[in-house]
């Protein structure tokens, strides 16, 4: 199965605004819903106030979009076959994550090969030692497809809300992308997303800095835009759904 071939289907919002209902089809298992599994690979760190932000991502996207999501997100190992099962992991930490296994390397180029998306997501920006490590574990991966700066206009920044700005617990300044033929399959994120989305009870568990709460709803923009991205095709670029688009355009800047 190619990557070209993993996420295929209509719009979740256009869906849901007609009160359908249909299933992506893609090349992992049987089931639609949204699941932002964290993975584990290299140096195991402990868990931290940041798993919470799994759940939380998977609450915000079914509440703004009415796209199925799992709300208790699981962890799955770089070399454990349930990794092959669902198209979206989630890479995050704050250290080097030293030599990947050869088992592990082995698994997550199976997922990407399967058509799989991994979010790497920097939890200490400011000293991106994490974000430095994880790309030259994955360069082993693809070692003929660097990393690239994802376009403004690349359908990730208005999959759902029409974005011109990236952040998370931090601002940044884009995405950069390893994509292999038309579809990214990491994308590479210097914000601590999870941070902006992480939840202590029922408060917000991290601080976001002046940014304040327009930063935290951006962040949490940003979030749906690639849980969209995840379960859905490049339908924002076909002209059937031009009249869509812009009424949803006109609703995101509100």
């Amino acid at each position: 199965m190619t990557p070209s071939t993993r996420r295929s289907c209509l719009s979740w919002a256009a869906l849901s605004a007609l009160g359908l209902f249909a299933p992506a089809a893609r090349a992992f298992g049987e089931s639609s819903a949204f699941n932002p599994r964290l993975l584990s690979a290299g140096s195991r760190r402990a868990a931290g106030v940041r798993d919470s932000a799994a759940g939380r991502w998977s609450w915000e996207l079914l509440r703004r979009t009415s796209a199925p999501s799992r709300l208790l997100p699981s962890r799955v190992s770089a070399d454990r076959a349930e990794l092959w099962a669902e198209p979206f992991a989630i890479w995050s930490g704050d250290s080097d994550v030293g030599s990947l296994a050869g088992s592990e390397l082995r698994g997550l180029d199976r997922f990407f090969r399967l058509g799989g998306l991994l979010l790497v997501d920097d939890s200490a920006p400011e000293n991106p030692v994490f974000g430095g490590s994880a790309r030259r574990e994955l360069a082993k991966i693809f070692p003929e497809l660097p990393p690239v700066r994802l376009s403004p206009t690349h359908v990730v920044f208005k999959s759902y809300y029409l974005l011109d700005r990236v952040v998370g617990r931090v601002p940044g300044k884009s995405v950069d992308a390893i994509v292999r033929g038309k579809m990214a399959q990491v994308l590479f994120l210097d914000v601590d997303l999870l941070g902006a989305l992480a939840r202590e009870g029922d408060s917000w568990a991290l601080d976001v800095g002046s940014g304040g709460s327009e930063q935290r709803e951006y962040a949490v923009r940003l979030a749906v835009n690639i849980a969209m991205y995840v379960l859905c095709s490049d339908y924002k670029d076909d002209q059937v759904h031009a009249e869509w688009l812009m009424r949803r355009r006109g609703n995101s800047r509100r």
